[in-house]
């Protein structure tokens, strides 16, 4: 179905004035959601978190989460 679509509009966009085309291309990209980075994303997500919760967080948490999910000795 999308691949119809594609082509539907491609042979409707084929046959505008290159002007046409570019208002095209402009709208098209207006369309596209907004790239975020990986620490925006990351903020969006922690920030109902009260900060007395996030400073509870380990700083060795990565080193060792084996110790802190499973018990396993601390490297």
């Amino acid at each position: 179905m999308q691949t119809e679509t594609l082509e539907k509009i491609s042979q409707k966009v084929k046959v505008l004035s290159a002007e046409q085309q570019e208002q095209v291309l402009e709208f098209v990209e207006k369309l596209e959601p907004p790239r975020r980075t990986l620490w925006e994303i990351r903020k969006e997500h922690l920030k109902d978190i009260p900060e007395e919760e996030l400073d509870k967080i380990p700083t060795d948490a990565s080193v060792n989460l084996d110790h802190y999910l499973y018990g396993a000795p601390k490297k």
